[in-house]
């Protein structure tokens, strides 16, 4: 009979090699995740119609890209200009906010039709994916855009 303590004598090494193990994993499935394998993508963003509307999405300019940037200029002008600059650029964000939801509601019906026309049917949930996708800035979208400008999926 094979005789083996529970807990080895050597813990720490052990819990060391372990810890390591786990690090080299999260990693793996990190990078995985970032290029947009599937084995390692969250359950929101698995499946081919959500692989068909992040590419779309990435393959187009959209105006909510610009809202960030847009947002943190007001952010430094409210703090360093006079009151009537202010007002300027606030009318300018209540504009490039209204121009985002069109842009949202156009993106919504060029995507949904595209999708009836390749799948069938439009899972649940996918408009306002892609929406929030387009509002991010591309470098920053996880997992990371798969595809070029203007190389849109067939």
């Amino acid at each position: 009979m094979r005789r083996q303590p529970l807990v080895s004598k050597d813990r720490k090494v052990a819990n060391q090699r372990a810890k390591e193990q786990q690090r080299k994993e999260r990693d793996r499935a990190r990078i995985g995740m970032m290029n947009g394998e599937e084995k390692y993508l969250t359950r929101r963003d698995r499946g081919p119609q959500r692989r068909y509307v992040r590419d779309f999405v990435d393959a187009r300019f959209s105006i909510g890209e610009l809202f960030i940037p847009a947002a943190i200029l007001i952010l430094v002008v409210a703090f360093t200009q006079p009151v009537a600059i202010q007002q300027y650029f606030t009318y300018a964000v209540w504009g490039l906010l209204a121009l985002v939801i069109l842009d949202g509601f156009i993106l919504n019906y060029i995507l949904k039709g595209r999708l009836r026309a390749k799948f069938g049917t439009v899972e649940r949930g996918l408009p306002f994916y892609a929406v929030m996708r387009s509002v991010q800035l591309r470098p920053l979208r996880m997992p990371k855009p798969q595809v070029k400008r203007r190389q849109y999926p067939e």
